[in-house]
């Protein structure tokens, strides 16, 4: 546990919720109504999704791999959601059995695990197939200055908010095998520009070997 990891889980919730107030919220309502079965959030952070998830879950598990943003995440699940399951686990290495959960939510942390493919991978084998990984989460730009701009401030923005602004995610999402069912691209709130490409979206763990055909994606802008 480091001096930074400490001051960012402490500065987190406060900066989450002025994102939250200027739109991130509606984002995060819109992709958590009608959720339900076994459901696992990875990079719970400090349970800013919570309060959105309703009495159709039957089960809620949260991870989180860093100490003093699970410590801030236990308390709150004790408050709030005391049936729910808290583990320190990071993405890339799920203690779970295959098949183990209905849904999966992303929700800004595909961007700051350290391999995403290998956390992708995780998500796909943790979930049954028909699965749904239901994500919000920075990408690259499609505008290739802005590209740019990303690739230029990526090490400045990890060191910041810990996680790069400038990874291709969507494409990630198919290559780990699932196939995307809906996807709208949009813009995070109060970010700096080179910081606002995100999407939001849903995509399906797939009921066939890998390699079989899929179906296509249903895009929205």
């Amino acid at each position: 546990m480091t001096l930074h990891t400490r001051f960012f889980a402490m500065m987190y919730s406060m900066q989450v919720r002025r994102i939250d107030k200027a739109g991130l919220g509606a984002m995060r309502e819109e992709l958590l109504t009608g959720v339900g079965g076994r459901v696992l959030e990875i990079g719970s952070g400090t349970g800013s999704n919570l309060p959105l998830y309703g009495d159709a879950v039957d089960s809620l598990t949260l991870t989180e791999p860093e100490v003093p943003m699970l410590r801030r995440l236990q308390r709150r699940v004790s408050d709030e959601a005391p049936h729910a399951k808290v583990l320190r686990a990071p993405a890339e290495d799920l203690p779970f059995e295959d098949d183990s959960f209905d849904v999966a939510v992303s929700t800004l942390v595909l961007c700051g695990v350290n391999d995403q493919p290998r956390a992708l991978r995780e998500l796909r084998r943790v979930l049954r197939p028909g699965g749904e990984l239901r994500f919000i989460e920075h990408v690259r730009s499609e505008d290739p200055e802005i590209a740019r701009k990303q690739d230029r401030m990526n090490g400045i923005n990890r060191m910041v908010v810990c996680c790069d602004c400038n990874r291709p995610t969507l494409a990630s999402i198919a290559t780990a095998g699932f196939v995307v069912d809906r996807v709208e691209h949009v813009e995070l709130p109060k970010a700096p520009a080179f910081a606002r490409p995100s999407i939001v979206g849903t995509a399906i763990a797939p009921l066939v070997a890998s390699g079989s055909p899929a179906g296509a994606a249903t895009v929205t802008t």
